[in-house]
């Protein structure tokens, strides 16, 4: 309808323009000259009181074809403008016909879409005007009832929507806007072409508010949106019907598509088009066909999470509700994308944060992968206020927790997202927030408990640690970062971080970052080796020893590709590296591997390396990454080294500044004993360092540096005679650690015999009188001279020894009264004094034995120790049976005599009286007290990974299997899992294989054995253990024979071994013709010869024996049929959990897999100590398929394994020291939480019939 209405009026003008407007003779100017007069006073005249009979004339010359279709636009503007003013003026009734208006309009929008540009252009105010009088008259509303009026509203819409992209003024946006809004209004149905028109301004990719044509549909559909919704909804009804009639492909559902995106971009700016829409998605929601289902998840998941999205769950509850049920939609796809859409959610409907928690919380353990990698992705995005006001940290910790998934992609997505989020909240962690402290801190520590679960996943970890955790800096002041000379890099914030970071790490995090550091590789490292093997291949043009050289490269590379996930391709990459032989690489990543190389240059050179390999050789990228940040000390260099020092030289009383000292006291200890040649830039330091008195700790420290540092480089000695004073001081001082220290410097130095000796008089005459805490610190030092100058200590041996021996070794312990005597084991911090003393004195018997070990009289030194280090097993830590020290004194010094014999079994001079003796020292492993059975396996693989001991020791992780603790199965799991991945075929047979005739002689000997039934399978375990670990099909034979061979020859010691070993024989032998059977492997007759040992086994007296054992059966009948129905009941179930894994993987594809089986609870073992009752929650079945898996094994001091011990069993209360590394009380000893525990009475019933043997002196059972 017309905007305005004429009243009557006496008083109305007429129109004073009555010049002819068509004429054969009339010119253009003329023309224009007139329609210019004209225009203008039209434009002044109000329709109230206009006498419209005064325009019959102007009106009807308008509309004359000459001047419609005249060739000068300016002529044509003007007459626009006068006919625009006319229906102003006639106003509501039009002075024209049907036909001639819609001429008159199709003749304005012609004019408007081909002349209306900028303000520069021709004629542009009366384009202006035109647009104007038709968006505030609204004669345009007359086009509706025009014939055919939908094909002039289309053409309407098309033009208008084509002219405003032109950048126009605001105003005239504004006008085009009103005149589309007046001919939606007023119109009686609307074209589908025109709402097409206005949809499509929705569909463009790049459609946003900022664009005139989507700001005007936008402006249209929220000023029509009554009028429209219908439409829109038959719009959107026509496109899914239309394309839902025979869908084949995913092509098809191309249209489905768009017109959802439609929907998600009307929601955007015009929700309130979609009152009709939204229930019909819903039903989509509903359908069976899965890629609509897909479509409609996605299009209300994004619309949900959009900032509009809390507005639109308050109006469609109940849309709402049905589209978080696909969170158990059938098809993954489906789930894939409603966890896709939840950062939105996130972000924007903090009201529903605990439903959408909720959501992803249950995805997190969704059978497919691909969802839960997904819903670890989504955290990933996240910007720290989200995840800090959003997330809860129960979520944050259950994706961490997916760092253990089975499956490769959902671990990385779930570490890489608490990584990212802990980098962006380390800057607030730093400066103390106590929101981010809580929310974020305890990631690394989480992250860092995944590293060892396998090597895949030590990848992924050693990754996130390595971008995220502990990042290389960035240089600063540098246009092209790696070749700048001007770069720097900022080390002290470097170092700072490290420390923070370590404020919130647990004992077991801590050592596992030790680990990573790459501080306690052997030097030179297997990487250094590889280097220096492609130096000398030189990309295959060898000029010497071709052969030798390629064959050293092969070994390196095979070393090395055993510690990559994927040893066939990181084999491969190091190959291709070798052979493409660039020099400059080579340079790069020797400045690396440089121990003398400060963190600037090991960040250029790690950046150029990348760049380098990125750009020339990208196949290989991914192996050379991983080859260079575990070759890189990235973590602790010796840029670290100045920092670290000072923070101890501005000691603190404040909480976190004592943590933060014991950190770095820890930090520096570790570099001392694995890596001291990081010292050497910092010896003048070191020297100031120890100057300072009055700060014992750093005495203490500097002491352990230098004396280190000395011992790699002895030309870095070059101390004053103050500093040697100083030192001389120290040695005979009361503080242990600064003592044994101080003497250690003293003994590494050449020339200093003289300070040594009097040292050693000293003590010798001191010792008799000294007080309980003089007497440690010289027994300390004592302990160094031993080891180190032996010639120094022989000249008061006599005098020391006996001392040692018969008033501190043997001499009764007195408890102090606040220690509790009922205790199995005591801290470091509340060892007293005495007990201290005296296991610094076994390890003086011990390092002196170690000294002597190429000597002539070797034997007659090392005779005794032995034979007391033997007497301490056999009487559990006492020289006799009745001894009365208290339960955790005997623990600690059997610990310490068991770890003596471990050192002095590395000297092959001492393994024949070792070996007598050997059962004492393997059932160690089964010892009642924890801490004892933990430290002494630790050790043990400490010295076994490195092959300083004999093979036959090897059996000893064995005997693990029943113990009640799951870290302790672990540990020899994963040490044994180690060695079978990293250890050449050769070295395997003589490590792994040959020793299991050596188990089954150790288990005949065990003091447990018995054939009764019951005990006869808790025998079986530990051979199925083995078993587990070791056989395969192409060893399966070899264990066999080794098993028949049992039976063909006799134990060393008696007949009654000799028949525990042909039971065991015999149950090795059924077990392993079980385990073939069901695994189809074929059990061959063994080829070969093996040699069995003979310091164990001596030959049968004649065949008769010989025929007669084997004809003999030793195991019992209840056995052997218990072995038979085994064997049976395994392949059957092996075959039934096959199947149903087959039918699971057919049927239930898409499906949650059932909550996993509870594990059982396990008997009372009798070799170990007994099973502890704990409670387990299992992960559910689509989860990692195992809750401990076996940690990559390090070589770690027992300080290290102490923490750990100590954090699983106590609650942390203060500092306290913790075992040196040979188990005993030193200085050097690394810091962790003090904690007390109350004795793991795990009384075995190995040690109680080995108790109650000595206890009656019984001689029936020959001693092992």
């Amino acid at each position: 309808m017309v905007a305005q209405t004429r009243t009557a009026n006496t008083t109305q003008k007429k129109l004073a323009f009555n010049e002819k407007l068509v004429g054969k003779n009339l010119g253009t100017d003329a023309l224009l000259k007139k329609l210019k007069s004209l225009h203008t006073e039209l434009a002044e005249l109000d329709q109230e009181n206009i006498d419209v009979n005064s325009l019959s004339s102007v009106r009807t010359q308008l509309i004359s074809t000459s001047l419609l279709l005249h060739k000068e636009r300016g002529v044509k503007a003007y007459v626009a403008c006068c006919l625009a003013d006319i229906l102003r003026l006639y106003a509501p009734d039009a002075p024209y016909t049907q036909t001639e208006l819609r001429d008159i309009f199709q003749f304005f929008f012609r004019q408007l879409s081909t002349g209306l540009k900028g303000t520069e252009s021709t004629y542009y105010n009366e384009y202006f005007h035109l647009l104007e009088s038709l968006s505030t008259v609204k004669s345009v509303v007359l086009v509706c009832d025009l014939p055919n009026s939908e094909e002039l509203m289309m053409e309407v819409f098309r033009d208008f929507f084509a002219l405003v992209r032109r950048e126009l003024a605001k105003k005239i946006e504004l006008f085009i806007a009103d005149i589309l809004i007046a001919l939606i209004d007023e119109c009686q149905s609307l074209p589908s072409e025109v709402l097409e028109t206005i949809m499509a301004q929705f569909m463009d990719k790049n459609a946003r508010m900022d664009q005139p044509a989507y700001r005007l549909a936008v402006q249209i559909c929220n000023a029509t949106s009554d009028k429209l919704q219908r439409h829109v909804c038959q719009y959107f009804t026509d496109v899914i019907v239309t394309n839902s009639r025979d869908l084949e492909s995913d092509g098809d559902f191309e249209e489905i598509r768009s017109a959802h995106d439609l929907v998600k971009q009307l929601a955007r700016s015009c929700p309130s088009l979609l009152h009709s829409v939204i229930p019909q998605l819903e039903e989509e929601l509903r359908v069976e066909e899965v890629q609509v289902r897909l479509i409609v998840t996605q299009t209300l998941g994004e619309m949900f999470g959009d900032k509009g999205g809390a507005d639109l769950i308050r109006k469609y509850p109940s849309t709402w509700n049905v589209w978080l049920m696909r969170k158990g939609d059938k098809a993954a796809s489906v789930r894939l994308k409603l966890v896709e859409s939840a950062k939105g959610l996130l972000l924007n409907l903090p009201e529903h944060r605990e439903t959408i928690e909720d959501t992803m919380q249950r995805k997190l353990l969704d059978p497919d992968d691909k969802v839960r990698a997904a819903v670890c992705r989504v955290y990933s995005q996240l910007d720290y206020e989200t995840a800090l006001h959003h997330v809860s940290e129960g979520q944050l910790r259950a994706v961490a927790g997916r760092g253990m998934d089975k499956k490769h992609a959902v671990r990385v997505e779930a570490l890489n997202a608490v990584g990212k989020l802990y980098s962006l909240a380390y800057p607030e962690i730093e400066n103390g927030d106590p929101s981010a402290i809580g929310h974020f801190s305890w990631i690394p520590n989480e992250i860092l408990h995944i590293a060892n679960m396998t090597p895949d996943t030590k990848i992924a970890v050693e990754q996130v640690i390595a971008d995220y955790v502990f990042p290389l800096p960035s240089l600063l002041n540098a246009a092209s970062a790696s070749t700048s000379k001007n770069a720097e890099v900022d080390d002290v914030a470097w170092t700072e971080r490290l420390l923070n970071t370590l404020r919130y790490l647990d004992d077991t995090a801590i050592i596992a970052v030790l680990s990573m550091s790459g501080i306690k590789s052997s030097r030179p490292t297997p990487y250094e080796h590889f280097l220096l093997a492609c130096t000398q291949n030189n990309g295959g043009v060898i000029d010497d020893n071709e052969e030798a050289v390629k064959q050293r490269l092969s070994n390196v590379i095979r070393h090395l590709s055993r510690q990559f996930p994927d040893p066939h391709k990181a084999a491969e990459d190091l190959r291709a590296f070798a052979d493409a032989n660039e020099n400059r690489l080579y340079k790069l990543l020797k400045v690396c591997l440089d121990l003398q190389s400060d963190l600037k240059s090991i960040v250029k050179a790690s950046n150029e390396f990348l760049r380098r390999v990125e750009q020339s050789h990208n196949s290989f990228l991914s192996t050379m990454s991983i080859f260079l940040r575990r070759c890189t000390l990235r973590i602790i260099n010796q840029s670290s080294i100045s920092s670290l020092l000072k923070r101890l030289q501005k000691p603190s009383s404040s909480a976190n500044a004592s943590l933060t000292t014991q950190h770095v006291r820890q930090l520096l200890t570790y570099i001392s004993k694995h890596c001291p040649a990081l010292y050497k830039a910092h010896v003048s330091e070191l020297t100031k360092a120890i100057a300072d008195e009055k700060n014992p700790v750093l005495v203490e420290v500097g002491m352990q540096a230098l004396a280190a540092v000395v011992r790699t480089d002895e030309s870095l000695a070059a101390f004053d005679k103050r500093t040697m004073d100083r030192v001389t001081k120290y040695a005979l001082g009361e503080n242990a650690g600064v003592a044994k220290f101080a003497s250690r410097l003293l003994v590494s130095l050449k020339g200093c015999d003289e300070q040594c000796i009097e040292i050693i008089e000293s003590i010798a005459e001191k010792l008799p009188h000294a007080e309980p805490d003089i007497l440690v610190a010289h027994t300390a030092v004592l302990a160094q001279v031993a080891r180190f100058r032996v010639n120094v200590f022989e000249h008061k041996s006599d005098t020391i020894m006996a001392f040692l021996v018969k008033k501190l070794l043997m001499a009764p312990s007195k408890d102090p009264e606040d220690m509790d005597i009922d205790d199995d084991w005591v801290e470091d911090d509340d060892m007293p004094l005495f007990l201290r003393a005296r296991i610094l004195a076994l390890k003086v018997c011990r390092n002196r034995c170690l000294s002597h070990a190429l000597s002539v009289n070797e034997t007659d030194i090392a005779a005794p120790a032995l034979k007391m280090f033997t007497t301490l097993l056999e009487h559990f830590g006492a020289f006799s049976a009745d001894a009365p020290d208290s339960s955790s004194v005997k623990s600690r010094i059997r610990l310490q005599a068991a770890i003596s014999l471990l050192h002095l079994s590395t000297v092959e001079a001492h393994a024949s009286v070792i070996n007598t003796n050997f059962l004492w020292l393997a059932i160690i492993v089964q010892d009642p007290c924890y801490h004892v059975r933990m430290i002494f396996l630790t050790k043990l693989i400490s010295l076994l990974s490195p092959r300083k001991l004999p093979p036959r020791f090897n059996t000893i992780p064995f005997l693990t299997v029943h113990d009640p603790e799951a870290d302790v199965r672990n540990r020899a799991t994963a040490y044994i899992s180690f060695l079978n991945r990293t250890i050449s075929p050769a070295a395997r047979v003589e490590h792994l294989e040959v020793i299991f005739i050596r188990l089954l002689h150790l288990l005949a000997h065990h003091p447990d054995f018995s054939t009764a039934h019951e005990n006869m399978q808790d025998m079986a375990k530990y051979v199925e253990f083995y078993l587990d670990q070791v056989a395969c099909s192409e060893n399966i034979s070899l264990l066999y024979h080794l098993a028949m061979k049992a039976k063909t020859v006799r134990d060393a010691e008696s007949h009654t071994y000799s028949e525990n070993l042909y039971a065991m024989s015999e149950l090795a032998q059924e077990l392993i013709k079980a385990r073939a059977h069901n695994r189809s492997w074929t059990l061959q007759s063994y080829p070969g010869k093996v040699k069995l040992p003979s310091d164990i086994f001596r030959s049968l007296p004649n065949p008769e024996a010989a025929a007669t054992i084997l004809k003999t059966v030793y195991l019992p009948r209840e056995t052997v049929e218990w072995l038979t129905e085994a064997g049976k009941s395994q392949k059957a179930t092996a075959a039934a959990v096959s199947k149903e894994k087959r039918r699971e993987a057919r049927e239930t594809r898409e499906r949650r897999s059932p909550q996993g089986a509870k594990r059982k609870a396990s008997r009372l073992r009798v070799n170990g100590a007994q099973k502890r009752a704990k409670k387990s929650a299992r992960w559910h079945s689509d989860q990692s398929e195992t809750e401990e898996s076996p940690s990559e094994p390090e070589d770690h001091s027992e300080s290290e394994v102490q923490s750990k011990v100590s954090e699983r069993h106590t609650s942390p209360k203060t500092s306290t020291p913790e075992l040196s590394e040979d188990g005993g009380h030193e200085s050097e000893r690394e810091e962790a939480p003090k904690s007390r525990r109350t004795g793991r009475k795990a009384g075995t019933k190995a040690k109680a019939k080995i108790s109650k043997q000595i206890r009656k002196g019984a001689s029936t059972v020959r001693k092992p």
